[in-house]
């Protein structure tokens, strides 16, 4: 299938997360099937649900509210300015990271 934007160049089809996607590699265009935006969306939602049990589930748990969670008895990595923390949240818009 030829690419609407560009009109010479053939689409590619990768498959990410069990949904194949079309792109163009000239201008990096994506298109989607009938149903596969719908399948993205309740990927989406089912990790949103997962990641809303899982903060549920740490905020149950008891705090530890001590001496030893002051600034000098950190780790290292911690005491960083550019520490996150956090791993980075996962997107539907990852899987369109052709590169």
């Amino acid at each position: 299938m030829k690419c609407p934007v560009c009109t010479t160049t053939d689409l590619l089809m990768t498959e990410r997360r069990s949904i194949e996607i079309d792109y163009c590699p000239n201008c990096r265009g994506v298109w989607l099937d009938r149903g596969e935006l719908d399948k993205l969306i309740a990927q989406d939602v089912e990790n949103a649900d997962a990641l809303a049990t899982a903060r549920a589930a740490r905020d149950d748990l008891p705090r530890r509210d001590h001496a030893y969670e002051s600034e000098r008895h950190r780790g290292y990595d911690e005491r960083r300015a550019d520490y996150r923390g956090y791993k980075k949240k996962r997107s539907i818009f990852d899987m369109f990271d052709f590169d």
